[in-house]
């Protein structure tokens, strides 16, 4: 039995919302990846809808944060405006 090797993944470009989320929130420590994973995808929604808040969807996620929610959230802004979103 041959075994196939794994799909490529095509990486969303830099300039994108999704990967713009996602890379807001890959410094800080989680529990596990699937938690940063969360968080991400949360961040992600909140930018699409701006629908409550920042801390909102950060306390949504329910990820296991091994940092304070409110350092987590400085982390993220500060990322969030390199990247130029306005929040």
């Amino acid at each position: 039995m041959a075994t196939k090797p794994p799909s490529v993944v095509q990486e969303f470009s830099s300039d994108t919302l999704e990967k713009i989320a996602y890379t807001s929130v890959s410094s800080i420590p989680t529990e596990e990846p699937n938690d940063c994973n969360r968080l991400g995808y949360h961040v992600w929604r909140w930018l699409r809808n701006r629908e409550g808040t920042l801390e909102q969807a950060v306390a949504e996620s329910e990820a296991r944060l091994h940092i304070s929610r409110q350092e987590a959230i400085k982390i993220i802004c500060e990322a969030l405006s390199k990247h130029g979103v306005s929040l």
